[in-house]
């Protein structure tokens, strides 16, 4: 029991760094153990995923003085388009940190732009916790 607590809580925040990880299907097959504990279990999955934004925010702030290094992995140019797109749309965007298709870049980018933390936290969180009380819905109606 405890340990898939620890699985949900892990897998989250795994799936919200680079790494690709799909802690949506961990999270519904807890739930179908475990239903009962559907509030805490998406609280561990909208805390631990957002966490892991947070790595890659500072990730983005840190790792940015490194940006003339070889390895670094975006190229300057990508790097003005994507500082170009957030500053167009400004840090509402990261309500959409939970996407799957550049949620992930988001919230480096944000690192890059210098977001405060609090507000970054805060439209992170409310964006993947949506999105996991979704996930939870669905998986409700259809594994429950």
């Amino acid at each position: 029991m405890m340990l898939d607590y620890l699985i949900v809580f892990a897998s989250s925040l795994l799936a919200a760094t680079i790494a690709p990880f799909y802690s949506e299907v961990v999270l519904a097959a807890v739930l179908t153990r475990q239903p009962d504990a559907v509030v805490l279990l998406w609280a561990l999955a909208s805390v631990g995923n957002t966490l892991g934004s947070v790595v890659n925010w500072w990730l983005g702030k840190y790792l940015l003085h490194y940006k003339h290094k070889r390895w670094f992995p975006i190229k300057d140019k990508q790097l003005e388009r994507a500082q170009r797109g957030f500053q167009r749309f400004g840090v509402w965007s990261l309500l959409l940190a939970w996407a799957p298709v550049g949620g992930d870049a988001l919230t480096f980018i944000a690192g890059i732009m210098k977001v405060r933390l609090l507000p970054f936290i805060l439209l992170v969180f409310i964006g993947k916790s949506v999105r996991y009380l979704i996930v939870i819905y669905f998986a409700e109606r259809f594994l429950l």
